[in-house]
């Protein structure tokens, strides 16, 4: 465990925002690949906006590099080598360097895991969101549920680690049916699972669906009855819950990456719409990149890659920190914590140990097991002036 900035590792976040299609429960910045000739400028502007942002991170040990979106597996595998060679030569690279890549399960996307990972990748998350294809169908995907676990099977071939994204408290979905999605899920042999609670997204169509009566969630209490489900299948199976959406059957198989961001760690945005987090000079910074490709690619083109910049304030750090590091199981050490008067010997702190949601530790703020079933009120608490 280590304390949050620069401490906690330094990553690099790529954002590629192009999609095949558009699932109608996603709210992340996303684009259809429409202009001719715009993602081999994208590709070159990563480059151009890594070279150019080296100076204001300075000389760090690189933990990680996140290829994210949209669908990255649709990148050509020889830009997605020169962006990893360009993160390797700009930054002094951990000997045992996580380069993830999030991949949809498509026969076409899986024919080309071996090209991405002769370019440098070697981990492998793939959005496989269901094992059962009406589901896929009412989620808007563009695989089967026999393609996933094709997908599965072909990325375990080539890839060192694998992770799975699964989508649960879907409309209709039983606690029996989702148990027995989870036991198929850990048989495909991945080391990582990523079960997220379907959240309806402003602006998104599942959004709209909601508002016009044609899609009904689960209520909150069964809801409730699919997240135990989720804790007690993969427990059983062998699984640690080291994160509130995250399961690993060893420390080895975590998201470094992820930990990075959780930890309060710093980590370098680029691409369409990305976010980074960096303390500079004691301070903790913010930058958001321009969020439609072809304003990115100009920004790049001016050298304002970086976008909006920000200073957060001491609390706003603190904040970041609390939310971020309450979703470990490690929970965020009081030492960081401080702007927000948080203590073990804190009215909010004492009360939420008493009532069984917070661990009696002197140095670290934990959730249990009951806090982390009701985190938000946990959080809500603790926040509370």
């Amino acid at each position: 465990m280590t304390g949050g900035g620069e401490g906690a590792g330094f990553g690099v976040y790529v954002h590629w925002p192009y999609c095949a299609r558009i699932c109608p429960y996603c709210d992340f910045n996303v684009h259809r690949d429409r202009r001719p000739g715009e993602a081999a400028a994208l590709a070159r502007a990563l480059l151009d906006d890594l070279a150019r942002r080296r100076e204001a991170t300075g000389p760090r040990r690189l933990t990680s590099v996140f290829f994210g979106g949209g669908t990255p597996s649709l990148m050509d595998p020889g830009a997605v080598a020169e962006v990893i060679a360009a993160c390797r030569a700009l930054w002094e690279a951990e000997p045992d360097l996580e380069v993830s890549l999030e991949a949809n399960p498509t026969d076409a996307e899986a024919g080309r895991f071996a090209a991405l990972a002769d370019a440098g990748v070697n981990r492998l998350s793939l959005g496989l969101q269901s094992l059962d294809d009406e589901a896929l169908v009412q989620l808007g995907r563009n695989h089967d549920a026999a393609a996933g676990r094709r997908a599965v099977e072909a990325g375990l071939k080539v890839y060192p680690r694998v992770s799975v994204d699964l989508i649960y408290a879907r409309p209709g979905q039983s606690p029996a049916a989702w148990a027995a999605e989870l036991d198929a899920a850990v048989a495909l042999g991945a080391g990582h699972l990523s079960p997220y609670q379907l959240t309806i997204e402003p602006g998104t169509a599942f959004e709209r669906a909601v508002r016009r009566g044609r899609l009904s969630p689960p209520a909150d209490p069964q809801a409730a009855d699919l997240w135990e489900v989720t804790q007690d299948r993969l427990s059983a199976a062998g699984f640690e819950a080291y994160e509130v959406s995250n399961h690993a059957r060893t420390p080895a198989d975590r998201s470094r990456h992820n930990l990075i961001y959780w930890r309060g760690g710093d980590w370098l945005g680029v691409g369409p719409g990305a976010h980074g987090r960096l303390t500079l000079d004691g301070e903790r910074t913010g930058q958001a990149c321009a969020a439609r490709p072809a304003d990115y690619i100009a920004a790049v083109g001016r050298g304002e890659g970086a976008g909006e910049v920000e200073v957060l304030s001491p609390r706003d750090a603190a904040v970041e920190r609390l939310l971020s590091g309450l979703r470990l199981a490690e929970g965020v050490g009081f030492d960081e914590l401080g702007d927000l008067d948080l203590s073990p010997d804190a009215a909010g702190v004492r009360d939420l140990a008493a009532a069984g949601l917070l661990a009696e530790d002197a140095r670290r703020l934990r959730v249990t097991e009951d806090g982390r079933r009701l985190l938000d009120a946990v959080l809500e608490r603790l926040l509370a002036r």
